[in-house]
């Protein structure tokens, strides 16, 4: 080993377990330091100024704001952090808008603790990952009309769940919510949001 010092890493995920894994896991790497944890989009963009980190590993979904979001921000205060998404879908909207913000690696949340460790020391050094299953389901899945915060929304309401816990769930008013299933159902010339989760899930959209 070298005495360049370690890459410090930022890790935000709602899901706590999740979480501590990925912090357990890449702890025992010598050359990474987890220096600050999140469980939010606001808390995470907190503790990324706080700490200032090399890399922040960002998951998708969110409370309060999605890991794109949280990247945006990040590219305007803190422009040296390599920010990479973490997620379990590969929607060609997400990974579209990931790259266009200038987040440098996109990974699905099965990868393994070493993969990990060197897709953060990849992106540090400057280069890009985008895991290849993921790049292909977003292709093929073609391109969605959807803005990521309706197809948030929809998958939430997948499986019948009340407007007021998905507005608990994704930080939002319930007349925004309705607005964006509204929105979302017009768009995919669907009659009602049933329908319109049908339709998404049929082309690979949520």
């Amino acid at each position: 080993m070298t005495d360049t010092p370690p890459v410090r890493v930022l890790l935000a995920d709602d899901e706590h377990l999740i979480r501590g894994a990925m912090a357990a896991l890449l702890s025992l790497e010598e050359d990474i330091e987890v220096v600050a944890q999140a469980g939010s989009g606001p808390e995470a963009l907190a503790m990324a100024r706080a700490h200032q980190p090399d890399v922040a590993v960002l998951d998708l979904q969110m409370p309060g704001k999605d890991g794109i979001e949280v990247a945006t921000e990040l590219r305007q205060v803190l422009p040296d952090c390599r920010c990479m998404i973490v997620t379990g879908h590969g929607r060609p909207g997400y990974l579209k808008r990931a790259l266009e913000v200038g987040v440098r690696g996109f990974l699905p949340k099965t990868v393994s603790a070493a993969d990990l460790a060197g897709i953060i020391r990849t992106v540090l050094s400057g280069g890009r990952y985008v895991d290849p299953e993921l790049a292909a389901d977003a292709i093929s899945a073609g391109e969605t009309p959807l803005t990521p915060r309706e197809t948030d929304v929809l998958e939430l309401a997948a499986d019948g769940t009340p407007i007021a816990e998905i507005a608990g769930r994704a930080g939002l008013s319930q007349g925004t919510v309705r607005n964006y299933l509204s929105s979302a159902a017009t768009k995919l010339g669907a009659e009602n949001r049933h329908a319109a989760v049908r339709i998404a899930r049929e082309h690979g959209w949520i």
